[in-house]
C-alpha cells in the first residue's frame, strides 16, 4: 500500500515514495486546496492526486527544481505548475540531465543503475505557468532562491515557525547510493555528479543555515530538526566537509 501522508510541520504534508520510500512530495494547506512543493515521480503521480483531492484539491505545483525526481509528477499535472525563472529552460527541457557527469560516478554498479532510473522517474518536460523569484510569497511561505545543484533550485520558508522546505539543497541520504546516513554525517551537500555548479550549491548550504531554520524538510528521507543553533551548525558542518572533500 502507498504510504500515508505525514503532517511534518503545521499546515504542511510529507507524501512518500518511490525507491524506498525516499522521495518527497510536500502538500501545503492553501485556502480550500493545497499547494504542492516538489513533484517526486512520475510513479507517484496517482497517489498524490488522490492525497490531494482528499485535501480539497490541487491549486498548483512548484517545483524546488526539475531534475527526474523531482519534476514526476508535473508534466500530467491539471494544476498550474511555476518554478524559478532560472530552472524554467531545464524544466521544459531535460530536467538538468546536460550537465550531470554520471561518468564521475565512483561505484560502477551505480554509474549503471543510474541511467535506467532517471528514465523511469522522470514524467517528462513541464508546461510552466509562471514564474518565481527569490522573495515572493507562495502559501504562506517566502521563496528562497538556493542554486547550485540546479540552477534555479528554490525554498519554501516560512520565518514565524522556522520551517523550511529546501527540495535538494541538502540531504538526508547518500546521495550517490541512496541510503539513508548515519546521524554523525548527515545532512550533507549532493554529490557533484549532479550538480549544475557544486561551489554554489555549498554555498547556498550556508545560507540556508543562516535563516534560523528548526525544521528543515529535505526532498529525500526526514527532517532535519532542533534548535536553530543545532540545525546552522549541522548544515555548516556539511558546507565545510564538501569544501574540503567534495562529494562527502
Amino acid at each position: 500500500m502507498a504510504p500515508k501522508p505525514v503532517r511534518v510541520a503545521d499546515g504542511v504534508w510529507r507524501i512518500a515514495g518511490d525507491l524506498r520510500s525516499a522521495m518527497n512530495v510536500y502538500l501545503i494547506e492553501d485556502g480550500n486546496g493545497v499547494t504542492q512543493f516538489d513533484a517526486g515521480t512520475k510513479t507517484m503521480r496517482k497517489h498524490v492526486e488522490r492525497i490531494a483531492a482528499e485535501m480539497g484539491g490541487l491549486n498548483r505545483v512548484v517545483l524546488g527544481h526539475s531534475h527526474a525526481d523531482h519534476r514526476g509528477t508535473a508534466a500530467a499535472t491539471r494544476a498550474p505548475v511555476l518554478c524559478h525563472s532560472d530552472e524554467l529552460d531545464d524544466a521544459l527541457g531535460d530536467g538538468g540531465r546536460h550537465y550531470m557527469d554520471l561518468e564521475q560516478i565512483p561505484w560502477w554498479f551505480t554509474r549503471y543503475l543510474y541511467p535506467p532510473l532517471l528514465k523511469h522517474w522522470d514524467g517528462g518536460p513541464v508546461k510552466i505557468a509562471e514564474t518565481l523569484s527569490e522573495g515572493d510569497e507562495v502559501a504562506g511561505f517566502e521563496v528562497v532562491h538556493l542554486p547550485g545543484h540546479a540552477p534555479g533550485l528554490i525554498g519554501l520558508w516560512r520565518e514565524s515557525d522556522g520551517v523550511a522546505l529546501v527540495s535538494d539543497v541538502v540531504y538526508q541520504v547518500d546521495s550517490i547510493r541512496l541510503k539513508p546516513l548515519p546521524e554523525e554525517v548527515a545532512p550533507m551537500v549532493p554529490h557533484p555528479v549532479w550538480a549544475h555548479d557544486y561551489p554554489t550549491s555549498i554555498e547556498s548550504v550556508r545560507k540556508l543555515a543562516g535563516l534560523g531554520a528548526r525544521c528543515v524538510l529535505p526532498g529525500h528521507e526526514g527532517a532535519l530538526e532542533g534548535t536553530p543553533e543545532h540545525v546552522a551548525t549541522a548544515l555548516n558542518r556539511a558546507a565545510d566537509r564538501a569544501a574540503a572533500t567534495p562529494g562527502t
